[in-house]
């Protein structure tokens, strides 16, 4: 009886050791895809730096007066390339956003850069690309929302503490990005 009892205690160990194995992976498995899902923002992020360069060496021609805005930009894809935290680089890629935006809307007032094939191009590319970081984003959201609740249920909330994990930040659109947009349409008389 006694041997019984000594083999039903070690497969009751061993079957709550497993468990934990298994919570365990999961979550590293987790934080994992966390980290590839950013790392594949981050490719994107860097098409779209390569891709500013080109567009700012074709609006430079054009856009002599405007030159504060591809300085700006110039100077914002280099603080991404130094950026070393998911939360700087989120920073920084919200103000290229905005000064991307900003370029596009003073094309307008340059007619020869705005029928320019190169200048159309790159538009169009780094629209595609803006879109791809889009859907990454929501990836990215989706693998951090699962992990955050993982690490908050039972029992993986006890490995996770055992682990010191934390919860991960969403990635989130700043107040600027969520005001409403100002279209003024010029007629001519």
């Amino acid at each position: 009886m006694g041997i019984v009892i000594i083999v039903l205690i070690v497969f009751v160990v061993i079957g709550v050791f497993l468990y934990f194995v298994s919570i365990y992976n999961g979550l590293i498995k987790l934080r994992r895809d966390i980290d590839k899902n950013w790392s594949n923002i981050d490719v994107l992020l860097k098409q779209r730096h390569d891709e500013i360069t080109k567009l700012v060496k074709v609006c430079e021609g054009y856009m002599k007066y405007e030159r504060e805005t591809l300085e700006k930009i110039v100077g914002l894809r280099t603080e991404y390339l130094k950026a070393g935290t998911v939360e700087e680089k989120e920073k920084i890629d919200t103000a290229i956003t905005g000064a991307l935006k900003t370029i596009f809307a003073v094309a307008e007032s340059y007619p020869e850069l705005k029928s320019n094939n190169n200048f159309i191009q790159l538009q169009n590319r780094i629209s595609e690309i803006e879109n791809m970081i889009a859907d990454r984003r929501e990836l990215y959201n989706d693998s951090v929302n699962i992990y955050n609740i993982r690490i908050h249920q039972i029992p993986d909330m006890i490995v996770a503490r055992m682990l010191n994990y934390q919860d991960r930040p969403l990635f989130e659109a700043t107040p600027e990005e969520k005001k409403d947009v100002d279209i003024k349409f010029e007629f001519p008389k």
